[in-house]
């Protein structure tokens, strides 16, 4: 009796916060932002309005972040496969 309640009642509930969980991810890691700011990052430097310090600093928070966000993405790629 308590699997038929876990199942109706607790289950569509975590599956639901798992679904805004990866919105949320996909959000706060978004992959296309994080280029376009790299690019940015390029152009601003290429045309004299940010220094060589200032760009390779931006440069290497910018590359963390990619890292981190390809690593969180992969994460939410795995762990779709296990719940298919």
């Amino acid at each position: 009796m308590t699997f038929l309640i876990d199942d109706l009642l607790i289950r569509p509930f975590v599956g639901f916060l798992e679904i805004i969980h990866d919105m949320a991810i996909r959000e706060l890691y978004n992959l296309e932002d994080i280029q376009d700011e790299l690019k940015e990052n390029r152009l601003l430097f290429e045309l004299g309005e940010r220094s060589q310090e200032e760009y390779e600093l931006r440069k290497s928070q910018l590359e963390a972040q990619l890292q981190e966000a390809q690593e969180a993405h992969e994460h939410l790629r795995g762990r779709a496969r296990v719940i298919e």
